[in-house]
């Protein structure tokens, strides 16, 4: 379990330094299988599956486009052998309108010998993320 919390936590500051610092990719590299599958919403800039530590550097490139800064507010981690769920609170500043969102997201990870082999957020509201994306604040339904 320390090998798994430790794994998380360094991925989650590795992500954070390179949105808001555009730190390398490396140190997040080192904590994943070479198997590894991301799956974000489909509607998201973002969105799709993301095969691969090179998926997960290009899933990484395209948040980094997107967002200007990440920020961990607060996380919470269950950890069930290789099975974790994290709660992740955090504000985040768009590249594009400026706009702070403040916003909960769900993980379920998987791990293998200490690596992380799945990677599958489930958003509290992925319309408030579009909006704060959009110049429109009032997106389509």
């Amino acid at each position: 379990m320390t090998t798994t919390l430790a794994a998380l936590r360094q991925f989650f500051a590795a992500e954070a330094a390179y949105i808001t610092e555009g730190a390398n990719f490396a140190a997040m590299a080192a904590c994943l299988d070479p198997d590894v599958v991301m799956y974000q919403a489909e509607h998201l800039p973002y969105g799709g599956e993301w095969h691969g530590p090179d998926g997960i550097e290009k899933f990484m490139a395209a948040m980094s486009r997107t967002w200007g800064s990440l920020e961990f507010i607060e996380q919470r981690f269950v950890v069930d052998g290789e099975t974790v769920v994290i709660y992740n609170r955090g504000r985040l500043l768009a590249r594009a309108t400026g706009r702070t969102l403040e916003t909960s997201v769900m993980q379920l990870m998987t791990f293998r010998d200490g690596l992380i082999t799945e990677i599958r957020p489930f958003y509290l509201d992925t319309a408030a993320v579009l909006e704060v994306l959009t110049e429109d604040r009032h997106v389509a339904q």
